[in-house]
């Protein structure tokens, strides 16, 4: 018999090293031994000089020891890119990965979710945030014991407890080191001898041993000799000599070998470099073709631009899921901004980023339903920090507002399929904060404002909120009918129905679902919306107790899903085919259908379908025979629903497979043992529960045959 899967600590969500760590042996053994005695460490010092790295190599470090400080792994949240400090607690609970379907304010969510864990949080880059991250880290240390803060950014957090650890530069051999690593990486027949050493060395002593400063020469030594670097280098210091006074030496080091690299790029090189600025973190060349290009710079020449400024340090190039990326160090990055301002560009630039991921949102959305779906997933996760920027252009130009609820509404599926509820209602509640515009197309205008009203409907519904979620539907609906807007009609009647469904009112679920679809037939509407919607159907008329009509429609989504290969509502047919195969006494059917469903669920992360699933996979364990395992999946489902608010939505149906299951399991089992199974599965990792509930346990024989809910009836648990 196979070994069941067994609670594994997360690694954390490190990434990996897209270069050699060169020295700083005896500044990585400094943090260590803060780490052990402090909850707080700081690492400080001036841009260039290596902060992140040190961060990283000591996160890296402390994630390989495995000590019981760190069992539920280091997690890195790279905060650069924020300036809206609202979005602060959303990028610290992306980088948890903490899916969270609540109306929770994402604080106390993040709080409870660390409460009762060990682990390392790495926060780098939060300077022009330090009050909101000195805030947000002063509550969740007082509330979370187990939590430790490794932090880097260029100034202290000013927290009681703090601990720094200020960063100079390497020493002289380091440093020197350090310029010849990354020389020969450039060109392998670079070597340091008897004859440049000196110049390389008095090069390293110019440059203050800035390890940043230090990649950016070396990336010239390809082209000049180490003695002709340094005499440009010379020449450069001299014409700086008057910056500013009160600036420090090694300010000054940076930004002059920051600005000797950009003085020695090409004007074209330059103008890239400037434009490039307004990305957010990472790009890719797709991306700054469109956004970058123009008569003065034409779209086919970026590509190889962007290959000279690789060779030259001031682009680094990424591994992500969805393909290969590019991004600027936070310090070259805002040099180029620097640049971009003096052009008087930056505004037009802003609103060419904005226009490509408005396009990418757009077809993403087309996308989603398709093969594609898990690599659009993927895209928006990797391009979120840019489509953040793009909402806040939206929302912040006068007159765009209506693109900002285009946007925020055209991520539906991101907000409500992949786990992003609560970031999705931000967005979607401060778009229509607006009131409507004054100039352009006012029909226009409304379509955006009704699509951003029927998701906001949608993700409150989801949160558990029908007070809000009711508000905004009817909202939407009115709106349409007005307007005449018969797609916006058919969405706020869905997911009015949806409301009813989850709320048990399966009769008028049955009617309002049934009239959606019939609109979005009349509309020639197909999507993963609609065919949820016929899911949605389906589960009324399951929980009536037609549970052949359920078959019938959900059979039917199945063979559209498999046709087009979309795999997020599929997931939703899947279970109602397994609530009617168990009820057909067939619960091996059952626990195939419920095992795929998992899959795709945690995939997406999708919280509500998951643990729908786990839900009816223990009652579907526990007719088995294995009601000890049924016990554990019933345990493991409890913290998951705090993540998704209401547990299964105040419903009496939905709540009928856990109360059955409950049940029986405490029937065989007894209290006693009942309770500490259930308490072993609360301690599974979402991770750990799935790789659990994938298990299948030896064949048993099986139970009573379950019986459905009976018609009418709202809390029956016969199931």
């Amino acid at each position: 018999m196979r070994q069941r899967p067994t609670r594994r600590a997360p690694s954390g969500n490190l990434p990996s090293e897209l270069s050699s760590f060169v020295g700083r042996g005896a500044e990585l053994a400094g943090v260590a031994r803060l780490l052990e005695s402090s909850r707080l460490v700081t690492v400080t010092g001036v841009g260039g000089v290596g902060k992140s790295r040190l961060a990283l190599a000591a996160a890296r470090a402390a994630a390989e020891e495995r000590q019981d400080r760190h069992r539920d792994g280091v997690w890195l949240a790279g905060l650069s890119c924020l300036r809206d400090p609202a979005l602060l607690e959303f990028t610290l609970a992306e980088a948890l990965r903490l899916t969270d379907h609540t109306v929770r304010p994402p604080r106390t969510v993040l709080a409870e979710h660390l409460a009762g864990r060990r682990l390392l949080l790495v926060l780098d880059g939060y300077e022009q945030l330090a009050d909101e991250t000195a805030r947000l880290l002063r509550e969740l240390l007082l509330r979370s014991p187990g939590l430790r803060v490794l932090a880097a950014g260029r100034c202290p957090l000013g927290l009681d407890g703090e601990v720094l650890f200020p960063l100079a530069p390497p020493a002289p051999a380091e440093a020197l080191a350090l310029l010849a690593e990354r020389a020969a990486a450039a060109d392998p027949a670079f070597a340091v001898t008897a004859a440049n050493g000196p110049a390389l060395t008095e090069l390293c002593a110019r440059l203050d041993g800035i390890p940043l400063a230090l990649e950016l020469a070396a990336a010239r030594l390809r082209m000049l000799s180490p003695e002709q670097v340094l005499a440009r280098l010379e020449d450069r210091f001299a014409l700086l000599t008057g910056g500013a006074r009160g600036a420090l030496p090694r300010h000054r080091a940076l930004r002059t070998a920051i600005g000797w690299s950009h003085e020695l790029c090409t004007p074209q090189q330059r103008l890239l470099w400037a434009r490039l600025s307004v990305f957010a973190g990472r790009f890719d060349l797709d991306a700054a073709e469109y956004v970058c290009a123009g008569p003065d710079l034409p779209a086919e020449g970026v590509l190889d631009l962007v290959g000279e400024l690789l060779a030259q340090s001031v682009l680094a190039r990424e591994e992500t899921p969805a393909g290969v990326r590019y991004r600027m160090l936070e310090t070259v990055r805002l040099y180029g901004a620097g640049w971009l301002e003096s052009l008087g560009d930056t505004g037009r630039l802003r609103r060419q980023h904005r226009d490509w991921y408005v396009g990418l949102a757009t077809w993403c959305e087309l996308d989603w339903f398709s093969p594609r779906q898990q690599e659009v997933a993927a895209l928006v996760e990797v391009e979120l920090a840019n489509l953040r920027l793009a909402l806040e252009c939206c929302l912040e130009e006068p007159g765009e507002q209506h693109l900002g609820q285009y946007l925020a509404g055209t991520l539906w599926f991101y907000w409500a399929g992949c786990g992003r509820l609560t970031e999705g209602r931000h967005w979607l509640a401060r778009s229509l904060e607006s009131g409507p515009e004054e100039s352009g197309d006012p029909e226009e205008y409304e379509g955006s404002r009704l699509k951003a009203l029927w998701v906001l409907g949608y993700v409150a519904a989801l949160q558990g909120d029908a007070v809000a979620s009711t508000g905004a539907l009817h909202e939407c609906r009115d709106g349409a009918e007005r307007t005449g807007n018969r797609v916006a009609a058919a969405y706020a009647v869905h997911r009015l129905g949806c409301l009813a469904l989850v709320s048990d009112e399966m009769v008028r679920a049955a009617e309002l679902l049934g009239e959606a679809l019939g609109r979005y037939r009349e509309t020639g509407e197909l999507n993963s919306n609609v065919l949820m919607c016929q899911v949605e159907l389906a589960m009324a008329l399951a929980f009536q107790g037609d549970l052949a009509g359920a078959v019938t429609l959900c059979e039917e989504v199945r063979d559209i899903c498999l046709e087009r290969g979309e795999r997020w509502t599929k997931a939703y047919a899947l279970y109602v085919l397994a609530y009617a195969a168990l009820d057909a006494g067939d619960p091996a059917r059952a626990r195939l259908l419920l095992t795929e469903c998992v899959t795709v669920n945690h995939t997406f992360r999708d919280l509500v379908g998951l643990v729908l699933a786990v839900e009816l996979l223990a009652l579907v364990t526990v007719t088995e025979g294995a009601a000890a395992e049924a016990a554990v999946l019933q345990g493991a489902a409890e913290p998951m629903w705090d993540g998704v608010g209401l547990r299964l939505f105040g419903s009496g149906y939905f709540n009928a497979p856990r109360l059955a299951c409950q049940e029986r399991a405490g029937e065989v089992l007894g209290p006693e043992r009942y309770a500490a199974h259930a308490a072993e599965g609360r301690q599974l990792t979402v991770e750990a529960l799935v790789r659990r509930a994938q298990w299948a346990p030896g064949p048993r024989p099986a139970t009573r045959r379950p019986a459905a809910p009976r018609r009418g009836r709202r809390a029956d648990t016969s199931l």
